[in-house]
């Protein structure tokens, strides 16, 4: 079981899904977060997409269903303490999986809309060589973003960006300029920008995924 300390309101893990390998046999783990008004549960039925026998999918719950209150290109600070909240409880799951044995490059972050938003930011704010971050529609979390806020070793972490060119809550600059971001981090980055799709998940974002959970 996930144990976790000192997490902040108004995100405090009390509520993870979890599939898959139990923790102490997993040698590698998945951390999947929603988008706004998402749920744990719609993450861990995402997972049944991934294949992967010895890995533990952990889908942490937001409190009222979100992780902070604003659109994600609004100022940080009027996202206060969601997004600290937010980046905290991960950073408590990680915590815990290392505790258990699976290393930094075995851990993977996954996020949707709101989720992938965070899961970027955080990435981005505690660069190392992850098994990769997934980022389904998101970007880097600001009004603006420059590249001297981000400094740090993704050590070819594998960063896959997938997003609509039509999709409203996501604009295509936002993608364009935090992959650029993450590129001079050292991440070996992939971004795919489908016509059309609207605000979803498709099936190439989900082959994708897997080839790079097969590489490892």
């Amino acid at each position: 079981m996930l144990k976790l300390n000192d997490t902040i309101k108004p995100h405090t893990g009390d509520e993870i899904y979890t599939r898959g390998a139990d923790l102490i046999n997993a040698e590698s783990a998945m951390i999947m977060l929603h988008g706004r008004g998402g749920s744990s549960q719609s993450m861990i039925d995402l997972s049944h997409e991934f294949n992967s026998d010895n890995m533990i999918f952990i889908a942490p719950q937001a409190d009222n269903f979100t992780w902070y209150p604003y659109r994600f290109i609004e100022e940080r600070e009027v996202n206060q303490p969601g997004i600290k909240s937010g980046m905290i409880l991960i950073d408590k799951i990680i915590d815990s999986l290392v505790l258990n044995g699976i290393v930094h490059t075995k851990i993977y972050l996954l996020g949707f809309s709101q989720g992938a938003c965070l899961a970027l930011d955080y990435a981005a704010r505690n660069p190392k060589g992850y098994g990769g971050v997934f980022v389904l529609s998101g970007g880097l979390i600001g009004k603006s973003v420059t590249a001297s806020e981000y400094i740090g070793d993704m050590e070819r972490t594998p960063v896959f960006f997938g997003c609509s060119d039509n999709d409203f809550h996501i604009p295509e600059s936002r993608i364009t300029e935090s992959a650029e971001i993450l590129k001079s981090l050292n991440a070996d980055v992939t971004k795919r920008i489908y016509r059309n799709l609207g605000h979803t998940i498709n099936q190439d974002e989900i082959d994708f995924i897997n080839e790079i959970i097969k590489q490892k």
